[in-house]
């Protein structure tokens, strides 16, 4: 047991005092490591002691680090930096020397003497505490602190990153070390048992902003003087912007399932504080960090994130809400190389539903724009929106474009459901809304998303890409009513039906001279391809027929028709569809020269080179020598004589176009016996194309607002001319002479006509195909419905009644009361 030595001094008044020898050996050996001029620094031999005696006492610990931080607070408040440099040295090297669960206690005093340094006011002070605390988080413990919480920390250190200090440099210095502090308060907390505790919102809310506050700052100054050099390794650590994206790289790397939201959210928050969506590079950088440190399990997380933060913004301005859709779109760039959960149809549905509310703001933008400054910021906000919208549809397709066959063919079901059908209910998008200009819009901007997802998919069988509840809408007449629609339903039947990736050899409508060197990829025709056209291939036709009769067709649509047409003959035509395709071509030749459409004379001549274009590249596929003599010579009189029924000139700024089509020598046009005689002798059944080609009738044609066939402006004026044929109707101002008598009694010409009608009928019933017959009797059935409905409508009427009759004004129901004295009784009620 140890004896101090005691020396009692008698002062003259008789008062005793102890001299330091009577104080505990721990306060004596700390007292012997402060020299008497702070200059000079800590005494390295007592330190020594010191560290022996800590090292051999561990029990002693808590008192000395009591002791020390006694006389370390003391010297704080009276300024004696010198003694805190050599209180913390020292506290410093006590703490990497001692390892024991003796340390808790003296970790308790070190912590106080550090949390004194940062409440100071001097920057060197808060600096020198930084340091020590980093020192102690690198520092791993035996055992857990329960009840050791860094709240104080979390707080001081997150000020210090919002440092405002005038001197540039202190600022900078204080930030530093605000950046550092938080480093080593995630990696004490994340490695200790209780890690838990750092995660939750009050201390995420000051941890992540004060981090990117630094990020943010940097960056500014960075886009004002001009990319800067790259810094060097000692140039990175006095660097904010880079220790604070190192932390929170290293912060979001020890993020869990649980945690996960608690880290990201307040980055939402400091962007939206900060007005960082527009422009939007500081919030793509950080979502890119977000991406790439988190572990890629979780990345589903954070697009959930985005996307509820976009329909919190979803009354933002166009720009904000475009710079979220970017981000998202550069976070869905990186999930999908990885996981991307259950958040498939979610993350889609949610694009769509702002896709709508897009267009739906930019509709009424449109309908409430003025004239003046008014309609200049209506313009304004129409062009943000489209910027919206294009976002939306280039995250959409590059999300689809990376998804696994099977999940990309429920989307392209999932979007097609979206579009709107005129007449029909089958669409789960609200368009109530919109009005006719805003549905045309969500029409062309779904069929735009839908192209985008289609690019690049390959289907083994056309029944897997184009299945019927998908094919049914896509080639719905309410696709139809617009250039740019029929547009984009053409390229997406081209995505999904051009297997071999063919399109770009067939691109831009021309007379090729050789097909072979084009080189086409092709495959024998599979059993479910063959089935797919018997069922559907009436179809497809009908929809190539009425879009090349369109009247505000451009070059562009008669190129993708080409297209269509090439690329049914390379993926899905056996003999019979040739056969069906070069009916198709004659319809649409025949179509152009009668003219029943009263199409402009610019159509009418795409229309022949259409045609033209597509028996030349048929003729050598099928390479039937008659046939491609036939095709081209007639080529070569067009070439000659009429030019304009060539693609090569009718598609060429200020082609000549010809007055009327009806005077041309029949040498110009494809003559369908011609075709036959050169068919049949290579073994093709021809019979079929001595039949005329009718379109199939669908149930939609009476559903959709297009003008059909049998819209009427007056039935009286429009019965008596369709009910004759055109041959027979005879001109007003015709002349009534002898031979015009003799040819009306003279009927053995009318007999003739009617067998050879007779015969006509006959055979089209024998050799046509089923489908075409079921198709020609329901047009004309509907015809006949549709009249008899017109008539009665007109002519019906419900008897008067005293009661009221029902009639509707305006949309709104009225009833119409008749007295009795006005009404007329027939004459069997009335005595």
């Amino acid at each position: 047991m140890e004896i101090a030595r005691v020396t009692v001094v008698l002062w003259p008044k008789g008062v005793c005092c102890c001299c330091s020898a009577l104080r505990p050996r721990y306060k004596r050996l700390v007292d012997n490591i402060f020299p008497e001029d702070p200059k000079d620094g800590l005494v390295k031999a007592d330190m020594e002691k010191l560290t022996f005696y800590a090292v051999s006492a561990p029990e002693k610990l808590d008192r000395i680090g009591s002791y020390l931080a006694e006389r370390l607070s003391r010297d704080v408040v009276r300024h004696r930096s010198g003694y805190v440099l050599i209180a913390m040295e020292a506290l410093d090297q006590l703490l990497m020397a001692c390892h024991s669960q003796s340390i808790k206690p003296f970790v308790e005093s070190f912590l106080h003497m550090v949390a004194k340094l940062l409440e100071s006011g001097e920057p060197k002070l808060q600096v020198l505490g930084t340091n020590s605390f980093v020192k102690f988080a690198n520092i791993e413990e035996d055992t857990p602190s329960y009840h050791r919480r860094y709240d104080f920390f979390v707080s001081r250190f997150s000020a210090m990153c919002h440092s405002c200090h005038s001197d540039p440099e202190i600022r900078t210095e204080i930030r530093i070390a605000g950046i550092r502090g938080i480093q080593g308060v995630v990696r004490k907390t994340v490695n200790d048992e209780l890690r838990a505790t750092i995660w939750e919102p009050q201390h995420m809310d000051k941890i992540v902003p004060s981090l990117l506050f630094n990020m943010q700052k940097i960056e500014e100054v960075d886009s004002r003087t001009g990319p800067p050099p790259s810094p060097s390794a000692a140039d990175k650590e006095e660097n904010p912007a880079v220790l604070a994206e190192n932390c929170f790289r290293e912060l979001l790397g020890r993020a869990t399932f649980g945690n996960m939201n608690n880290a990201v959210r307040p980055v939402f928050a400091h962007l939206d504080h900060h007005k960082l969506w527009d422009p939007n590079e500081f919030a793509v950088h950080c979502f890119k960090i977000i991406m790439y440190s988190i572990q890629a399990q979780y990345s589903h997380h954070v697009i959930q994130e985005i996307l509820g933060h976009l329909d919190v913004r979803k009354k933002d301005s166009p720009r904000v809400r475009a710079g979220i859709i970017q981000v998202l779109l550069e976070a869905v760039a990186i999930a999908a190389k990885g996981s991307i959960g259950p958040t498939v149809l979610e993350v889609f549905n949610t694009l769509l539903k702002h896709l709508r509310l897009s267009v739906e703001f930019e509709a009424n933008d449109l309908q409430g724009g003025s004239v003046g400054s008014a309609n200049l910021n209506s313009s304004s906000k129409d062009n943000d929106e489209k910027i919206v919208q294009n976002a939306i549809i280039q995250t959409i397709g590059f999300f689809g474009s990376n998804l696994p066959d099977y999940q990309r063919s429920e989307i392209m079901m999932f979007i097609m459901g979206k579009v709107p059908v005129f007449g029909t209910s089958t669409h789960t998008l609200d368009i109530s809304q919109l009005g006719d200009l805003g549905t045309r819009r969500i029409q062309i901007m779904l069929l735009r998303s839908l192209l985008m997802v289609t690019s690049g998919y390959k289907a083994k069988t056309i029944v897997t890409a184009l299945p019927g509840s998908f094919l049914d809408p896509l080639l719905s007449p309410s696709l139809m009513e617009d250039y740019e629609l029929r547009q984009l339903v053409l390229e997406v039947m081209h995505n999904l039906m051009d297997r071999h990736d063919n399109r770009a050899k067939l691109r831009g409508i021309r007379i090729i001279p050789d097909v072979a060197d084009l080189k086409i990829k092709r495959e024998k025709i599979c059993r479910q391809d063959t089935s797919f056209m018997k069922k559907n291939g009436q179809q497809l036709y009908r929809h190539i027929y009425l879009g090349c009769k369109e009247e505000d067709n451009v070059q562009k649509n008669y190129e993708l028709l080409y297209t269509s047409l090439a690329l049914i003959t390379i993926e899905l035509a056996n003999e019979e569809v040739v056969i069906d395709l070069i009916r198709l071509a004659i319809a649409l030749q025949d179509s152009a020269i009668i003219n029943e459409d009263n199409l402009p004379m610019f159509h009418r001549c795409g229309i022949m080179a259409l045609v033209a274009a597509y028996l030349n590249f048929v003729s050598q596929m099928i390479a039937v020598p008659a046939f491609c003599q036939h095709i081209s010579k007639v080529i070569e009189i067009r070439t000659m004589e009429a030019p304009y029924f060539l693609p090569e000139h009718i598609f060429r700024d200020k082609c000549m176009l010809p007055k009327s089509l009806e005077r041309h020598d029949k040498n110009l046009y494809f003559l369908t016996n011609k075709i036959a005689e050169s068919l049949g002798g290579s073994g093709y059944s021809v019979e079929r194309l001595s039949v005329p080609y009718v379109p199939q009738v669908t149930d939609e044609d009476r559903l959709s607002r297009r003008k059909s066939i049998v819209d009427t402006v007056s039935i009286q004026v429009d019965i008596l001319p369709n009910s004759i044929p055109s041959d027979d109707v005879v001109s007003n101002t015709e002349e009534i002479t002898f031979e015009a008598l003799k040819k009306a009694i003279d009927t053995s010409g009318m007999e003739e006509q009617e067998k050879e009608k007779r015969r006509l009928v006959i055979e089209k019933f024998q050799k046509a195909p089923f489908e075409e017959i079921a198709a020609q009797c329901e047009s004309k059935a509907n015809l006949l419905h549709d009249r008899l409905a017109q008539i009665l409508e007109l002519t019906i009427r419900p008897p008067p009644s005293p009661s009221g009759t029902l009639t509707i004004t305006s949309g709104h129901a009225q009833y119409q009361s008749v007295p009795v004295y006005e009404m007329k009784f027939p004459d069997l009620c009335v005595y």
